[in-house]
């Protein structure tokens, strides 16, 4: 059994809260971040253990604002303080990587993630490899993919929390997911279901953020880095996906130069479950297992 440690890293001015797996001896450290509003028990720990059995370490981290980092208010979902955290996880992961001398970095994100880890890699010349799953790629893509009454009703609770915060008045909030047709950052017909399925039995979890990141999301587009990422990436892809539009990704997809993109027939919530996990994270592996092995070739 791969032994997993709670740890703690500086980001900014707070900490982030981390897992810890231990790998082989001079392994990559894979660093794992989950997607808009996530935590690491929603099932960031599957993939992790399926990583580790093949040799890796890996650190899996909450961002500040979210489940047992620290940072105030709770449920602030700021972008850039968020690419913040993946560059302080980075420095951290290769501290921890040297002790066992290797320093070798691996990114690996999901959804909102999926899209965090392309700028970050693009920012850092030194990561190994990417993999990007069901990568948010495109504001705009994913903007055009909500109905218009929605998209509006959206914005128009994004400028109410802005507002407020600037006047000092209590925070306004938004649901992460929603039914159909609700006022909720994803009100696919398969988001509410798909995003709770990966809280843990027994698990308490906030479904909502502060909402003024709804202004924010649709001017963002990280999938417009993947031409400045020069070490191999794959993207993961959902030909389905409802969340994160997979024609979007694709075209950003080949502007990497050592891209590889794995089309999968399922919805952006399948592939952390079931039958569709055990397809892409075995992909995963054996892309890893070429790109930057575990276990070093004698």
């Amino acid at each position: 059994m791969t032994k997993r440690y709670d740890v703690r890293f500086p980001s900014g001015s707070v900490d982030c809260s981390a897992w810890f797996y231990e790998g082989a001896v001079g392994a990559p450290v894979i660093v794992m971040g989950h997607g808009l509003g996530g935590v690491k028990s929603m099932r960031l720990d599957a993939f992790a253990s399926r990583f580790a059995a093949e040799g890796y370490s890996c650190l899996v981290f909450d961002y500040r604002h979210f489940g047992d980092s620290e940072g105030e208010p709770r449920q602030l979902l700021d972008i850039d303080r968020q690419l913040q955290d993946w560059a302080s996880a980075i420095a951290y992961a290769r501290s921890r990587g040297s002790e066992s001398g290797s320093d070798s970095v691996v990114l690996w994100g999901t959804s909102f993630g999926g899209g965090h880890v392309i700028v970050a890699a693009a920012r850092d010349g030194g990561v190994a490899a990417v993999v990007s799953q069901c990568p948010f790629t495109d504001g705009v893509a994913s903007a055009l993919a909500t109905s218009p009454l929605v998209a509006a009703r959206v914005t128009a609770r994004a400028v109410r929390d802005r507002v407020g915060s600037l006047l000092g008045r209590e925070p306004t909030f938004i649901p992460l997911a929603g039914p159909p047709g609700s006022t909720a950052l994803m009100s696919a017909s398969d988001a509410l279901d798909g995003y709770l399925a990966l809280v843990p039995e027994g698990k308490t979890f906030r479904n909502e953020v502060l909402a003024r990141v709804g202004l924010d999301i649709p001017l963002r587009r990280p999938g417009r880095h993947a031409g400045k990422v020069t070490c191999p990436i794959m993207f993961s892809v959902c030909e389905t996906d409802t969340v994160a539009p997979a024609k979007a990704t694709l075209r950003h997809a080949k502007r990497a130069p050592k891209g590889e993109v794995v089309v999968y027939p399922d919805g952006h919530f399948d592939i952390y479950v079931g039958d569709a996990f055990d397809r892409v994270v075995v992909d995963q592996i054996e892309f890893l297992s070429r790109v930057a092995p575990a276990v070093k070739p004698q």
